[in-house]
């Protein structure tokens, strides 16, 4: 008699549901031709709104009637260009060759790093000029107290740009010291790519993890448990296979394909302020749908690597609703 299949139950989603080393994420460098720009943003998770606009997408059965929607709202002060590090591919890949620092450095950036008494970039400067490299980056980090954060330290992290290396050393000279908005990266109508560390749920058993079925109240031992987690004789657990218990959230995800809806400042805020984050004071990013993470968390967004062939068209927002979340 043939042997039946059925398929194993529970969702396993990603695996292994790992701790993210830090709390804000990183991209993964990768070439992309054409002008010199940067090729993602960073911003602090506000809360989520809604707001109402004429729908322009065609054959679509809402097309020009009214609709709501969803959206995230991320406080994006500007990022300041703190230095440039310059990299030489060898064997064992990119390693950072020299790294050259404003001269003139926020000092709440001290909180971050140790700074350096005195820093003299133009010998540093005309060596790399003479120099062959293969990738530039911006050392950038964040203006917390631009934001309703009510903190100092800033978040430092490398800013990858598109374009060829000689072009990437001009444009980073050009921005040292400066500073680079929302606008500059993104336009309304663009699709992104949202990475964030989700929310944290620490320790968890199998049953909330993976979602496994709780056993009968007849089973010997514990009922949130599995009940065979391996075969007999083998001595170890194959892993990837079995649902324990484990870490569950705080771990790095990416979601493809939101729409930035609109790029404004000082109209979003609700009455009485957002929920555990308050009055977004500066400029802010509104994105379609939800997005991973809790608020006040730092949250990159990046140009789409698949985005779809239709929707690009930027959306008239007519009305946001600034109702009050208390």
């Amino acid at each position: 008699m043939a042997k039946g299949y059925k398929p194993v139950k529970g969702s396993r989603a990603f695996w292994p549901k790992k701790k993210a080393k830090r709390i804000y994420p990183k991209f993964k460098n990768r070439t992309v031709p054409g002008d010199v720009a940067p090729l993602f943003f960073a911003g602090y998770k506000a809360g989520m709104t809604k707001v109402s606009y004429i729908d322009n997408k065609k054959n679509s059965p809402t097309e020009n009637m009214e609709v709501f929607k969803a959206v995230t709202v991320l406080e994006c002060p500007a990022l300041v260009v703190a230095g440039i590090r310059v990299y030489k591919n060898t064997v064992k890949g990119l390693r950072a060759k020299k790294t050259i620092l404003n001269e003139k450095l926020d000092k709440n950036l001290s909180r971050k790093i140790k700074l350096p008494k005195k820093i003299d970039n133009k010998k540093l400067m005309e060596d790399i000029d003479k120099e062959e490299f293969d990738e530039v980056r911006l050392l950038v980090h964040t203006k917390p107290k631009e934001s309703s954060l009510g903190k100092k330290k800033p978040e430092l992290f490398e800013l990858h740009l598109s374009g060829e290396p000689k072009q990437k050393w001009t444009y980073a000279k050009e921005k040292l010291g400066k500073e680079i908005k929302a606008e500059e990266v993104f336009q309304p109508g663009d699709w992104v790519d949202v990475k964030a560390v989700t929310t944290g749920k620490g320790f968890q058993g199998p049953v909330k993890r993976f979602g496994i079925k709780i056993r009968t109240r007849k089973d010997k031992g514990k009922r949130r448990h599995t009940g065979v987690i391996g075969v007999r004789g083998v001595a170890r657990v194959i892993p990837g296979k079995i649902a324990m218990a484990g870490q569950l959230g705080f771990q790095t995800r990416t979601e493809l394909n939101k729409k930035v809806l609109k790029i404004g400042s000082g109209d979003v805020t609700p009455k009485g302020g957002f929920l555990k984050y308050g009055i977004v004071k500066g400029q802010y990013l509104l994105i379609s749908g939800s997005i991973p993470g809790p608020k006040k968390r730092l949250i990159f967004i990046r140009k789409g690597l698949r985005t779809p062939s239709n929707g690009k068209e930027a959306i008239e927002i007519k009305n946001i609703i600034t109702d009050s979340h208390q």
